[in-house]
């Protein structure tokens, strides 16, 4: 009995020694990995304009994740332990540490389509004004490009360690590169829209009243140009937003049309041509054109200054930067295809 309760008392003391150098080890991997995140985030070395360099040379967003070792660290962690070293108060909620409610550390944004655009605080805290990464000179540019809601922002994971927010202005700029390589001259409104709004005193209600004095700026500047596109994100779910065509994944369009003014289907029209092209190629991309008048939406969206003036939503808030790029090749060629058959 005596040496049967000795070997109990040996296999304890292994027991209790093995998990004992496991929890040092445990310990000196999460000090190790940490520390590594919070030193690589403080060196962002990558900006916005330089990610769309990036993009646009390469096609491919998710190259960022090969160039940092954190990203694997990270995945690890999450696959062992539940823990997102992106999200520190993770650690509490994880398999090992349940000490509270990840809940209520977590800042979930979720954001409506409104004109008022009354969250723009919200936005300001994970996203920001991109300045042209490649400024040029365009003679006579026929597409403008801008965004009334410029800050509305697109997934950040596995970017935002970089320094990186990708947004619907980046997205113009992607677009812009996209129709120069086929040929297509046109620019992006450059104007920091939140800054403009502060200067005159304006609250985010009066967003579209400040792309209207821009938009007619740019055609006061450039006679040549015939086609304005305000380029938007919807906040719906990725279930809504995306759509998998040929083994690649996209963010789905939507034509947004507004009544409220009295050539609207002249509008419509230009929309619908565009809604028809990119289900020719790509059926399923386009989630159709939307009708918006009445109470508490803008109505006319600027559309009423040409006929050929659309606001497009480019997928929502939980999209990535690759899948917006996806569906931006989508439009620069259904923009190619109506331009050379309409003029």
């Amino acid at each position: 009995m005596a040496h049967k309760r000795m070997k109990l008392k040996s296999k304890k003391k292994k027991g209790f020694f093995r998990f004992k150098h496991l929890v040092y080890l445990t310990i000196i991997y999460f000090s190790f990995a940490y520390t590594f995140y919070y030193m690589i985030k403080d060196n962002k070395t990558i900006s916005n304009e330089e990610f769309i360099n990036i993009l646009v040379s390469s096609g491919n967003a998710n190259i960022l994740s090969k160039y940092k070792f954190t990203n694997v660290v990270n995945t690890t962690m999450k696959v062992l332990f539940n823990i997102d070293f992106r999200n520190p108060p993770s650690i509490l909620n994880s398999s090992i540490l349940k000490f509270s409610d990840i809940k209520k550390y977590e800042k979930v944004i979720s954001l409506e389509y409104n004109d008022d655009y009354s969250n723009m605080d919200d936005l300001k805290s994970v996203s920001e004004y991109i300045k042209d990464p490649n400024p040029s000179g365009v003679d006579k540019p026929i597409i403008y490009l801008y965004n009334t809601h410029q800050l509305e922002n697109y997934n950040s994971d596995n970017l935002d360690i970089y320094g990186i927010t990708p947004n619907v202005q980046m997205a113009s700029y992607v677009l812009r590169e996209l129709l120069k390589k086929k040929g297509i001259e046109s620019i992006v409104e450059e104007a920091n829209m939140s800054k403009m709004l502060e200067e005159r005193k304006w609250d985010y209600s009066y967003s579209y009243k400040a792309s209207r004095e821009l938009i007619n700026s740019a055609m006061n500047k450039y006679s040549s140009l015939k086609y304005f596109i305000d380029i938007h994100r919807d906040s719906v779910g990725k279930n809504i937003s995306t759509v998998t065509i040929g083994g690649k994944d996209y963010a789905k369009v939507l034509f947004i049309v507004g009544l409220d003014h009295s050539n609207w289907q002249v509008n419509y029209n230009f929309a619908s041509k565009l809604n028809n092209l990119v289900n020719d190629s790509y059926n399923g991309l386009s989630r159709g054109i939307l009708k918006k008048t009445g109470m508490n939406v803008n109505g006319i969206y600027n559309q009423d200054i040409s006929p050929n003036c659309i606001l497009i939503e480019v997928g929502g808030v939980d999209n990535t930067s690759q899948e917006v790029y996806n569906t931006m090749e989508v439009i620069a060629d259904v923009l190619d295809k109506y331009i050379k058959e309409n003029g």
